[in-house]
């Protein structure tokens, strides 16, 4: 792998006689996704502040770009400390100034701008947040969810290279929680920043995070991908997501991605090797598209729908659901063959069509008057308990067609 763009060596901060961090060790990649997770209290915001320099170590060195931030001159740190912008936990508004002056505020403070330019920039960050409708209200005029979106895009309004999230999602509502990582993730994509974030929000937060990095007992004590996460053995992964378990995800109804994997072990290690089961795999095909028409709101409701849908057919029958990945849920049907499989589906599709996904009489405003259409794609495969669960759904992932397709019908503000 390519140079860290941050590495921490051997960091230790204390309080006092509490110390927070022990040694820690870690590597942050350039234009990634790194999320920190951790059990409250184990110094997650502490280890942000660090990169920010809002902390200094007791012990250690922080590099950027193999550049010790500690020996940095004036200029220097000035360069670095530009590069990054801080979202923090309880959005740091200020109460006296509206949305519009709270999202202007760092260009008006840090560059030398003129007022049209900012005004510019500013509106671009407010229409891609969906404030348009809140712009000259204070914080305390709109709701927690709004407020945290206007953290958000005061946050992005300076193209920052680096941008740290400190608990995004804090007090949200399911639907809100995902709704602003998939906006992180959405503007990460488009603006090619690094991310780093503080999350609780486990299972949701691996479909946006290239790499995981977990705190326990002041130590960094895994550092990979949310896949090898899931594999990892220490009492940091049963103790942090333990009540995980027996829950399911409360966005969609579905398992989490470990216990869909414990309970296919318990279910397929009772067959016997020559009996099969089936693999579907959904998708809301082209998440973006939908998002740029609909909002992230009315997106994150959308997979809900799907995933309440698929619970309800496929449960009655024995089925167990997860979400793969951020617009892909895989059901496995332990005791079907494709046959009855199929004829589960035509079920499910018939129901679907009727219900619908999206209550459509929303105020957000669309791009034309046209009518904005969306797909739901299904994949088969069949499998046997000695092949591994990731080669089944890769194949019904290959064999996926459109099962239904939608309209909605947008409109323009009057």
């Amino acid at each position: 792998m390519e140079n860290p763009l941050i590495e921490f060596q051997n960091i230790t901060k204390r309080f006092g006689n509490r110390t927070i961090l022990d040694g820690v060790n870690l590597k942050i990649y350039e234009g990634q996704v790194t999320t920190i997770i951790g059990k409250s209290g184990t110094g997650k915001s502490v280890l942000l502040k660090h990169i920010i320099g809002l902390l200094k170590p007791d012990e250690g060195r922080i590099l950027f770009n193999g550049q010790d931030i500690g020996n940095m001159g004036k200029k220097g740190w000035n360069d670095y400390s530009d590069q990054i912008s801080y979202m923090f936990q309880n959005n740091a508004l200020f109460d006296s100034l509206t949305v519009y002056e709270n999202v202007a505020l760092p260009l008006k403070q840090t560059t030398k701008m003129s007022k049209r330019e900012i005004d510019e920039k500013v509106m671009a960050r407010i229409e891609q947040s969906e404030l348009t409708e809140v712009i000259h209200k204070y914080p305390s005029e709109i709701s927690g969810g709004m407020q945290k979106r206007v953290a958000l895009s005061r946050a992005l309004v300076t193209d920052p290279n680096i941008v740290l999230f400190d608990e995004p999602t804090t007090g949200q509502d399911p639907i809100r929680k995902n709704a602003i990582l998939g906006m992180i993730a959405e503007y990460q994509r488009k603006f090619g920043f690094t991310a780093v974030l503080i999350s609780h929000e486990i299972p949701d937060v691996y479909f946006i995070s290239n790499r995981i990095l977990a705190l326990y007992d002041t130590k960094i004590v895994f550092q990979g991908t949310p896949e090898e996460f899931e594999n990892l053995n220490h009492p940091f992964r049963d103790e942090f997501i333990q009540s995980l378990e027996g829950l399911q995800v409360e966005l969609t109804g579905l398992y989490s991605k470990r216990h869909f994997k414990v309970r296919y072990q318990a279910d397929l290690g009772k067959k016997k090797p020559h009996e099969t089961y089936v693999a579907v795999l959904f998708a809301l095909e082209d998440m973006e598209t939908i998002i740029e028409n609909l909002g992230h709101d009315a997106a994150q409701e959308m997979i809900r729908a799907l995933g309440s849908y698929i619970s309800k057919h496929f449960g009655a029958v024995g089925g167990f659901s997860s979400r793969q990945t951020i617009n892909e849920i895989g059901t496995i049907l332990p005791f079907s063959n494709l046959h009855e499989a199929e004829s589960i589906l035509v079920d499910f599709i018939r129901d679907l069509k009727e219900e619908g996904l999206c209550d459509l009489s929303t105020e957000a405003t669309f791009n034309d008057d046209e009518c904005f259409e969306f797909r739901i794609l299904g994949g088969m495969s069949e499998g046997k308990p000695q092949v591994e669960i990731e080669s089944i759904i890769e194949f019904a992932r290959f064999n996926q067609k459109e099962i239904a397709r939608f309209q909605c019908e947008t409109r323009k503000q009057g």
